[in-house]
Parts: C-alpha cells; sequence; structure tokens
C-alpha cells in the first residue's frame, strides 16, 4: 500500500467514527497560540485569530445557542460576509452538534427563503447590511419566528452577537460522529427547488486530501483561498481545510477587487493562492497594478475550466503558472494538477488534472456504463466501489434528484459533467450534461431564474442560458416571450434584470435579454435549451 493511500485511510479513520467531534478535530486540538486565521480589512489593517481565542469564543456562543433551543441535528444558517465571526459561529454551531447552513450573502431574500424553509433552519446569524433580507417580509413572514442574531445593531427582538458572548463556555462539545451532517449546502439544478447536499463530519477527510495534495498546503505558507464561503469551494477549503490542518489561512473582509487582491497578495507576502478562473481573468485585465516582487510558490484555480492563456498570463507576470483543478458541491475536489510533489506531473495545457489519492474516476460511454476509449468524450463518473473519499449518498428529501445521479447498480456517481480522459489519466472537462451556467465561478440553476421572470405580469415564457463572456467565463442570457399586448424594450429588460438581483440574487441576473416570438421546443413540448445556445454562439 503507498503511503497516500495510507494516509487516505488514517483521515477517514480519524473523521469517521462514532466519537467524532467536529470542535475537537477542527479547532481544540491544535495548539491554542497558534494563528488560525488573519482577517485583512480593505485598508490591509489586520486581526490574528488564535485558535485558543476561536475555542474560548465559539464555547460561549455554544452555550447561547443551546439556550436559544439549538441542538445535535439541527440546522442554523449564517449570512455572513468572511469575517472572524462567521468562524466563531461555525465552530460554536458545530460544537452543539448542529449542521452549518451557509447563505452567500448576495442571495435575495426569496432565494434565502427557499434555503431556510429547505433546512428548516430557524436561527440564522447576521450582519447589519445583511439583516433586512431576513424579513419579515413577503418571503420570510413573521409568522415563521425566526431567531436572529446580529453581529452589530439590528432589529428590535434580535439578539447582539457581542452580548451571546458573555455566556460562559460550554464545558464539553458534542461529539457528533462521523456520519453526522456537518453542513447542508445547496445547488441549483436545472429544473425544480434548490437541493440541500447533507455533507457528513468524515467528508472532511477528503476536504484534507485536497487540501494537502491539489493544494500542497504547508506549514510554512501564507495561505489565501479567495473564494466565498457561503459556496462550496470557499467554505469547503478557505474554512473548513485550514481549520483541519490546523494551519493559517488569510481572509479578506471585503468583496472583490482587483486593486485589493493585488495589494493583499504583495503586503502579506501570500505564497499559495487559490481563486476562480474569473479572479485571475480580472487580475490580468488589472495588470499595470501588479507589484514588481510577489513571493507565490503555487497558483490555483477552481470552479469553471481554466482558460488556457490565463495560466499562460500568469507565467509571465506572477512567475508561475496556475494550476487547474475540478470537483464539485456534491464530490469536494476529487480531480487536481497536484501541486504536492509526490504527485506533480507534466501539465498539459487544457488538463484538469488526475484523480486525487481516495478518488477514481472515468469518463463512461453515453449509452452504457463502460468507460470510453482514452481521448473520447463520455460522462464523467465517480467509481463507488474505488473512491473511499466518496461521500456523498443523496440529496436531502429528494429521492428522485438522487437517483438521477447513480446509475441503477449504484457503482457510478454521474457528475453531470462530461470530459475525456487519456492514457496517462489526465481528464479534459469538455462540457456539462446539464444546463447549469458557470459565472464567475458560480453554479447558476436556470429554474430560479426563470422562475423569477415568469412572475413578471409582462412575460409568458422565459429561458436562460449561459453565454461565453471573457472576464467572466459566461453570463446569463434571457430568451423572453411577453404576454398578447405588451411590447419589448430597454425599459422592460431593465425591469427584468433588476427583478432577477430583487427576487434572487445579484450576481445572476441576465446581463443579455432577447424578446422573441417563441421558444424552440421538443415535439413533446420540452424546452430545448441546446438550441438557444446554439444561438447564441452564432450571433456572436
Amino acid at each position: 500500500m503507498t503511503s497516500s493511500h495510507r494516509h487516505v485511510e488514517d483521515l477517514v479513520s480519524l473523521f469517521d467514527r462514532p466519537q467524532a467531534c467536529a470542535a475537537e478535530l477542527l479547532c481544540d486540538r491544535h495548539p491554542a497560540d497558534a494563528v488560525a486565521f488573519t482577517v485583512v480589512e480593505p485598508d490591509l489593517s489586520c486581526r490574528d485569530w488564535t485558535f485558543g481565542e476561536l475555542r474560548t469564543e465559539s464555547a460561549r456562543l455554544a452555550t447561547a445557542l443551546a439556550e436559544l433551543g439549538a441542538g445535535p441535528g439541527d440546522r442554523v444558517a449564517t449570512l455572513l460576509g468572511k469575517s472572524g465571526e462567521l468562524v466563531v459561529t461555525v465552530l460554536a454551531i458545530w460544537r452543539i452538534g448542529a449542521a452549518h447552513v451557509p447563505l452567500f450573502t448576495a442571495l435575495a431574500p426569496p432565494a434565502i427563503a427557499t434555503r431556510l424553509a429547505g433546512s428548516g433552519a430557524r436561527i440564522v446569524v447576521t450582519e447589519p447590511g445583511q439583516r433586512a433580507k431576513l424579513g419579515p417580509n413577503e418571503d420570510i413572514p413573521a409568522a415563521w419566528r425566526l431567531t436572529v442574531i446580529t453581529t452589530g445593531t439590528g432589529a428590535d427582538g434580535d439578539h447582539r452577537f457581542d452580548r451571546l458572548l458573555e455566556a460562559p463556555p460550554q464545558p464539553v462539545p458534542v461529539a457528533m460522529g462521523g456520519d453526522a451532517t456537518l453542513v447542508e449546502l445547496f445547488t441549483s439544478g436545472t429544473t425544480g427547488a434548490p437541493k440541500g447536499v447533507p455533507v457528513p463530519l468524515w467528508a472532511v477527510s477528503s476536504m484534507l486530501v485536497y487540501q494537502e495534495f491539489g493544494l500542497d498546503h504547508q506549514e510554512s505558507d501564507v495561505f489565501w483561498n479567495a473564494a466565498d464561503p457561503g459556496w462550496a469551494y470557499g467554505l469547503y477549503h478557505a474554512i473548513i481545510g485550514p481549520l483541519g490542518l490546523g494551519r493559517r489561512s488569510l481572509m479578506v473582509h471585503s468583496g472583490f477587487s482587483p486593486a485589493l487582491t493585488w495589494a493583499v497578495l504583495d503586503a502579506f507576502r501570500v505564497t499559495n493562492f487559490t481563486a476562480g478562473p474569473t479572479v485571475y481573468r480580472a487580475l490580468r485585465a488589472a495588470e499595470d497594478l501588479a507589484p514588481a516582487d510577489l513571493a507565490l510558490r503555487h497558483c490555483s484555480s477552481a470552479g469553471e475550466p481554466l482558460p488556457p492563456e490565463v495560466s499562460e498570463w500568469a507565467e509571465h507576470v506572477l512567475g508561475i503558472p496556475v494550476l487547474d483543478h475540478y470537483g464539485q458541491t456534491e464530490l469536494g475536489m476529487a480531480v487536481a494538477n497536484a501541486w504536492h510533489p509526490g504527485f506533480r506531473t507534466e501539465r498539459r495545457p487544457g488538463s484538469m488534472g488526475r484523480a486525487l489519492p481516495g478518488w477514481r474516476l472515468e469518463a463512461l460511454r453515453p449509452e452504457s456504463a463502460e468507460p470510453a476509449a482514452p481521448g473520447e468524450r463520455g460522462r464523467l463518473a465517480v467509481d463507488l466501489a474505488a473512491s473511499p473519499l466518496m461521500w456523498f449518498t443523496g440529496y436531502r428529501g429528494a429521492p428522485g434528484r438522487t437517483a438521477e445521479r447513480f446509475t441503477a447498480d449504484r457503482r457510478w456517481y454521474l457528475t453531470g459533467d462530461t470530459a475525456s480522459k487519456d492514457a496517462d489519466g489526465n481528464f479534459r472537462f469538455t462540457a456539462r450534461d446539464d444546463d447549469i451556467i458557470l459565472m464567475a465561478g458560480y453554479r447558476i440553476g436556470p429554474s430560479e431564474v426563470e422562475s423569477v421572470l415568469l412572475g413578471h405580469p409582462a412575460v409568458a415564457e422565459a429561458a436562460v442560458v449561459g453565454v461565453p463572456d471573457e472576464l467572466r467565463g459566461e453570463v446569463v442570457a434571457a430568451h423572453v416571450v411577453l404576454r398578447a399586448g405588451r411590447d419589448a424594450g430597454p425599459e422592460l429588460a431593465a425591469e427584468l434584470q433588476d427583478l432577477v438581483k430583487t427576487r434572487f440574487a445579484a450576481h445572476a441576473y441576465p446581463r443579455i435579454v432577447h424578446f422573441v416570438a417563441q421558444l424552440p421546443k421538443t415535439p413533446s413540448g420540452k424546452l430545448q435549451r441546446s438550441a438557444l445556445r446554439i444561438a447564441e454562439r452564432h450571433s456572436r
């Protein structure tokens, strides 16, 4: 048995135990004086949070959460930006054996309400700038009886975060067990409501394999994952992965800007950086702001395919290439052009790398469960029997949607993506089987956007697809059929864009709106989004 396979076994054994305790494994076992996070403000001032501070603060908040009625198996949500309060909160949630439900701060109230209803979370920790989204309003009525904790001044009846930290520390954290749900994330599909993905505690073993082998996160690194922890990559590998390893990570308490990113890379001498391709494209566009002498030794990318020209640019400007990695909410990261010296291979432009230790993936032929020939496009699938790190077993409360992801014999998990695999085991992403739109690293399900558009009184039918965009990878394009007597025009297009911003999410609005006479459909009436994508390509 190779040392990497032994390491995978050891990690699974550590996290997949009936007596496994998330607070102990992700915080308390690490030296109290070791820095866990450096939180950086937009003016480059910063604060170090040690594991000892996180332990004390989260233990106090755990007592308060328990007094508010939260306990093992409950869901507690966060609507917070990247901050020390966020880390304290998630650790407190895990101390009481509850599951964390992350809410992305760009979501609008209807999308937040959908996720709260789907998870059953009735306690939400938020910040003043996000508080209004939690109602009471038409989406989150007072009858829901949400318990809201605010990190600053909130509404009448809210609990103040700082005052809850006056509670005595919880003496002993709950041992939730390896199978207990640590996180419940929501992922948008092509149809229906967002699906809840329960992430068990033992899945942290998979996150650590990627953190160690894919990212090569070393003790000496100044590590920064710029992804938002409201989504899988940021939560798994900006917060949970570093906590599990007990190694320092930067967290920038701000939205993205190229100027700030360049400044943080320089001022904090970042050595290990990872972000979505959109970040690198934006840095490339602001290349004139690049410092002369960066300390980078590794740069990684995930969330969408990395254009080869971006990696070539990085070698010239950053001094190192950007290596592409692949994963999804239901897997974590499973394929990578790994940075660890024991797994480095010859870099091939356009390749997302090889399966990481603990994983085996194949490209399956379209109509069978047989592996495709080398270089042949197929359905990207995980071999369940040969992948000891595969933790996803199904969507919460959605058996039908779960069945779509697995072959009938449960031999393979189908990612919904297509790829080819060469004779050396390198994968090349080719397309998505579904209609998910990858915009700036965010996965946008068309159904939620279409549902909002259909809520406008002028709209009879609507369909959205992703179209290529130089900066963001893809943007949302809407094809809208109007009701009789309604007039198309820029004012209506702007109304529809604003509606999506306010009823779903600011980042997901259609940047292109086409008013059309009809939508392409099959003889049975099924929408043909593929025809819309082809039409978009021909129109550009």
